[in-house]
C-alpha cells in the first residue's frame, strides 16, 4: 500500500496537518505534522499535500550519518535513539517531506500511522488516499487515454514516409445546413 496524493482534489483545508500532529503529538500544532500543505499563489492557486513517498532506495537513509533512518514493512522510519538530529536527511529528501521543529530533537516524517493514515480518514475531499501500489499512476492513465481521444490528428511514420491521420469531429458544431 502507498500514500498518495491528488493535489487537484486538495481544498487547502489542512485538516490532515492537524490530524496528524494530533496523532503524532497530541497538540493540534500543523507545524508537527508529518504532512503539510503548500500552498502557491499568484494564478492558477496550487495546494499540495506534501508526505513521505516511502521510497524503495530512501535518500534520507543515505545521508544519515548514524544510521538511525531504515526502512522495513516497506516504511521508512526514524530510530530516536540513534537520531543526532543534524538534519542531513531533511536536506537530502528530494520532495521535502522531512521536517524539523524546535521543541522535538529529531526531525518528523510520515510513518503511515502504523498502516492507517490518520490523514487519510480525515481529508474531506479524498485528496490523500491509501491505495495498492499497482494503482497508482491510474490518473495520469486516464488522462493520457482522455488526451489521446480528443486529438485531431497523429503524426506518424510509414516506410521512411511522414503521414497525418485526421479524425473527425463526433461533436455537432452546428455545421448541419439542413432546412
Amino acid at each position: 500500500m502507498k500514500l498518495a496524493v491528488v493535489p487537484e482534489r486538495c481544498s487547502g483545508c489542512k485538516l490532515c496537518e492537524v490530524v496528524c500532529s494530533m496523532q503524532k503529538f497530541g497538540v493540534v500544532n500543523p507545524h508537527k505534522s508529518s504532512i503539510r500543505v503548500m500552498t502557491l499563489y499568484p494564478q492558477p492557486v496550487i495546494r499540495m499535500p506534501i508526505v513521505c513517498n516511502q521510497c524503495k532506495d530512501p535518500k534520507c537513509a543515505e545521508s544519515c550519518p548514524t544510521g538511525a533512518i531504515t526502512r522495513s514493512d516497506g516504511i521508512v522510519k526514524i530510530n530516536a535513539d540513534e537520531c543526532i538530529g543534524c538534519g542531513q536527511c531533511v536536506i537530502s529528501c528530494p520532495f521535502g517531506a522531512i521536517f524539523t521543529h524546535e521543541d522535538i530533537s529529531e526531525p518528523i516524517k510520515c510513518d503511515l500511522c502504523g498502516g492507517a493514515p490518520k490523514c487519510v480518514e480525515a481529508c474531506p475531499k479524498e485528496a490523500t488516499l491509501y491505495i495498492p501500489r499497482h494503482i497508482i499512476g491510474q490518473p495520469q492513465r486516464m488522462k493520457s487515454a482522455l488526451k489521446y481521444a480528443h486529438m485531431k490528428e497523429v503524426e506518424y511514420w510509414e516506410n521512411g514516409e511522414k503521414k497525418i491521420l485526421r479524425y473527425t469531429e463526433t461533436e455537432d458544431k452546428g455545421t448541419n445546413n439542413e432546412t
